[in-house]
């Protein structure tokens, strides 16, 4: 942990898509700390050579309670869902997925990737909307030049930039590359708490040195947030905000409920093939069973108490 200012939150490897995926740094969630704002899981991957590690080859999987948001820093993915989308995830452009009551898609890079590079996060749904319709939405933001940095804002408001892409709560996501040694305050909305995942460089986050692959937490309450870059070269990290999403969620392997419940009936569906996920076309392959559920009640994922 960190300063009584900001939470230092390391992040685990774990592979993606199967004991033989490729790997991944995951720092949302984690005991300590389940959700920044709706934001309730984030995944960091590469620089990783595709001709030593194969790539990314995710089959078709399912989705419940959810929004999926993928965004990449190099290489390409190739996006195939049940709602009969195929796409491209590039470098720089938004791909959000509304999976609430259920979706399901692939996701494969593509022969023209060497570097795969990038992350992926799921934002939780509100009970009023976890059942949504599924869909998909692309945007490609414009960068934004301030003095010190430049920003690509693809969800939400950042420094007079804005996002149009709907999602279900306030939210804010966007790409920062720090100037070497440049400091910048960006005001922020004090309703929001804010996480700071640092892919390159060692920066500040309010005082508080996140190294690559680290996520910075802070609270809600503040009406900016002061980013420092240490190092001598260019450095990159993602902000992520959003006020406190106050409803206790239960997340197992893909889906997201309000009970142990859900996650048997969403589990059952998958197995069963049901019209409730659809089905990925095109996909050369199989689809990934489902794991067995714990010999145990899930449990409700909490944030701490506000000190």
């Amino acid at each position: 942990m960190g300063d009584a200012e900001v939470d230092v939150l390391s992040a685990r490897d774990v592979p993606l898509g199967g004991l033989r995926g490729m790997r991944v740094r995951r720092t949302l969630p984690q005991r300590a700390r389940a959700l920044i704002g709706a934001w309730c899981f984030a995944d960091h991957y590469g620089p990783d050579l595709v001709a030593d590690t194969g790539g990314m080859d995710v089959a078709p999987h399912p989705h419940t309670g959810l929004q999926t948001v993928s965004w990449l820093f190099s290489g390409e993915i190739e996006h195939r869902d049940s709602l009969g989308t195929h796409a491209l995830v590039r470098p720089g452009e938004l791909n959000l997925m509304t999976g609430g009551h259920g979706i399901c898609h692939s996701e494969v890079s593509t022969d023209a990737t060497t570097v795969l590079h990038g992350v992926q996060l799921w934002v939780a749904l509100p009970s009023a909307h976890r059942h949504a319709p599924r869909a998909f939405q692309h945007h490609a933001p414009e960068p934004r030049r301030i003095e010190g940095a430049e920003l690509r804002v693809f969800l939400g408001t950042l420094a007079g930039a804005t996002s149009p892409v709907h999602t279900f709560t306030p939210l804010l996501g966007a790409e920062i590359l720090l100037d070497a040694r440049a400091t910048v305050t960006l005001d922020t909305d004090p309703a929001f708490e804010h996480g700071l995942l640092v892919d390159e460089g060692d920066v500040r986050l309010e005082g508080t040195l996140l190294r690559p692959a680290e996520l910075g937490y802070a609270a809600a309450g503040r009406a900016g947030v002061t980013l420092a870059n240490e190092s001598d070269r260019p450095a990159r990290a993602v902000l992520l905000g959003g006020p406190p999403f106050e409803e206790a969620i239960v997340m197992w392997w893909n889906f997201i409920g309000r009970s142990h419940q859900d996650i048997v009936e969403a589990r059952q569906a998958w197995a069963q093939a049901s019209e409730r996920f659809g089905r990925v076309e095109g996909y050369p392959g199989d689809r990934l069973p489902a794991p067995n559920l714990p010999n145990a009640v899930l449990s409700p994922r909490r944030n701490p108490a506000p000190r």
